[in-house]
């Protein structure tokens, strides 16, 4: 059975070198090395604390490293980087443990001999190290450091946001959310279900805008709570549930929901529909469809039908037979950074290709709009190529299609479209648009 730390540096180790993302990672290795609750939280807290401060823990460690940090073994560099991060920013740890324990795993982990000592040298000297001023060679190299996202990003957002916006939207993206729950209301009242959350040892508090959504912390493992097992509530985040709310579906609507999977905004609609209508549920994988079931059954939402569809390719028999299409497409998914701190690390060169493959959905996908329908686009970015240009585009092709203002609770009238930001809205990083077909 492994250590936390152990756990937390062979998935870093992992992920860098397979490109996997790490909260899956993380969670089948927590099972297998049999963590309890406390070493997974402090597991979790190391692999994505790492992750979230990676590029300034290799600033602070390439001071005191006699190596280059890329020559390093990956095992003994995350396992440096675990360690420093311990050192720097979790004070319950005592030096001299995590110390220890990181030349313990480079002895166990490393095939050179010389591992241990070198790892051993560089934790102390860091411990010696005055904390020293973050400087780069300039603004935009400085903030990378101090936020540790890479430097095609601060320049991304500081020509959206400016300087100062830009460095309040990245230590947003470091920042731990609480877990957002919506209640099923068809099953509970948002009153019952935080009593008997917190009487389950969850933390649970009203969302101080959004009714029939809790904050939880201290869930541990939510799938063990009798009430998500009832299907009592369901994981969201707020703006995700407000850009089904924006769309406004009614009970008695036909409604589609092309890119589904995991579900949430099919549940929401559902929801909101009081489980009466049609909603068709669409993902192109089959394990994708199984996940969507199993939600709908566990929710007690009988109306949605999951299907197998490419949402790129036309089925002849949907054209212009809903009265609602949700269109929430592939994106680069930097909107959730501080849920998925990896992201920021892809490359970004396959992303340039994207808004060719959202506006291939969006267009496919608007013939299934009956007169008078909506249209909702939807992405978990905050990219303007990905987001406010896609639906440019679209609707200066698609002059049957007109941009309609809708009302938001605690965020008022909107006109059309919305991008949530997490250091302004306190939610995941989303843009929304509603379109109208014209009767």
């Amino acid at each position: 059975m492994g250590s936390a730390r152990e756990t937390a540096v062979l998935t870093l180790a992992a992920c860098e070198r397979q490109g996997a993302w790490s909260d899956g990672h993380l969670k089948r290795a927590i099972r297998e090395q049999k963590l309890d609750r406390r070493d997974a939280a402090l597991a979790t807290r190391l692999c994505y604390g790492v992750l979230q401060n990676r590029l300034l823990l290799d600033w602070r460690l390439g001071r005191v490293c006699s190596m280059r940090l890329e020559k390093l073994d990956l095992r003994v560099l995350c396992d440096l980087r675990t360690a420093a991060y311990q050192l720097l920013f979790l004070d319950k740890i005592p030096a001299s443990a995590a110390v220890n324990e990181a030349v313990e795993l480079a002895k166990r982990h490393s095939r050179n001999p010389r591992a241990a000592g070198l790892v051993n040298g560089v934790l102390r000297a860091l411990l010696r190290e005055e904390t020293p001023e973050i400087r780069g060679r300039d603004d935009v190299e400085t903030l990378s450091i101090r936020t540790s996202h890479p430097r095609w990003l601060v320049e991304e957002f500081a020509g959206q946001l400016g300087l100062e916006g830009a460095e309040a939207l990245l230590r947003a993206d470091n920042e731990q959310p609480p877990t957002t729950a919506q209640v099923n209301i068809l099953k509970t009242a948002p009153e019952k279900l935080a009593e008997e959350l917190r009487t389950a040892g969850v933390e649970a508090e009203p969302h101080p805008w959004l009714s029939n959504c809790l904050l939880l912390t201290g869930t541990g493992d939510l799938e063990r709570l009798d009430a998500f097992r009832r299907g009592d509530f369901y994981v969201q985040d707020a703006a995700s549930r407000l850009a089904v709310t924006a769309a406004e579906p009614r009970p008695g609507l036909r409604v589609l929901d092309c890119c589904a999977a995991p579900g949430g905004k099919s549940f929401a609609a559902a929801v909101a529909m009081e489980n009466r209508g049609e909603l068709i549920s669409c993902d192109i994988h089959p394990h994708k469809i199984k996940l969507l079931e199993a939600g709908r059954d566990r929710l007690g939402l009988d109306m949605i039908k999951p299907t197998l569809q490419n949402a790129a390719q036309m089925r002849e028999d949907w054209g212009e037979a809903f009265d609602m299409v949700l269109t929430d497409v592939p994106c680069s998914g930097l909107g959730i950074i501080r849920k998925k701190p990896d992201i920021r690390y892809k490359d970004p060169e396959p992303l340039k290709g994207l808004p060719k493959v959202q506006r291939g959905i969006l267009d496919n996908c608007a013939r299934y709009v009956r007169p008078g329908g909506v249209l909702l686009y939807s992405t978990c970015t905050l990219l303007k190529r990905e987001n406010d240009e896609v639906v440019d585009g679209f609707l200066a092709g698609h002059p049957e299609f007109t941009p309609e203002s809708f009302d938001l609770p605690h965020l008022g009238r909107q006109p059309g479209r919305l991008t949530f930001w997490p250091h302004i809205h306190g939610t995941d990083g989303f843009f929304a648009a509603k379109l109208r077909r014209k009767g």
